[in-house]
């Protein structure tokens, strides 16, 4: 687990235990490894607008429709590049990030469909973990941050995570 993950979920006092699973490579393998749903799996993308870092957290059977990120924060974001992702997620194996934003100073936006959620799964920084939280312990952790519908369910056809 991300030490900065692990120091912010016992400083906030969040109830939540990790889950192990075989090494995987992304959420959706995670999700299968975990024989979890992966609609219940919160998979970060990061976004950048040329000033400034976004996560959004989807999930992890979702697309992420960008002109609906863009539109609604009336900006002109692109997918952050791996090798920016490594240097902002300096604690968490590439495509491992936790879908907490917040504790690396990253404003979130977070899907709606998380709302009807009764256990949602983080990735933990590494490839063999999620960390389980309850809806309400979720929902703690999203407070103040913004919420928007801006994701769909993936086509398989075309695999992408952006729209």
């Amino acid at each position: 687990m991300s030490p900065r993950i692990a120091a912010h979920l016992n400083k906030i006092g969040v109830n939540f235990d990790l889950v192990s699973h075989a090494h995987s490579r992304n959420s959706m393998q995670s999700a299968r490894m975990s024989k979890l749903p992966p609609s219940q799996i919160a998979k970060a993308v990061i976004l950048h607008d040329g000033d400034r870092y976004r996560m959004c957290v989807i999930p992890a059977n979702h697309r992420l429709i960008l002109e609906r990120v863009n539109a609604h924060m009336h900006g002109n974001y692109r997918l952050a590049t791996e090798r920016e992702v490594a240097m902002l997620f300096d604690d968490c194996e590439i495509g491992a990030v936790p879908a907490l934003g917040q504790v690396y100073g990253m404003p979130v936006s977070w899907e709606v469909e998380f709302n009807h959620a009764k256990d949602v799964y983080l990735e933990s920084g590494d490839h063999e973990h999620l960390i389980h939280l309850q809806h309400g312990a979720f929902m703690e952790l999203m407070n103040g941050q913004d919420h928007l519908h801006m994701s769909c369910p993936q086509d398989d056809r075309f695999g992408s995570i952006v729209h």
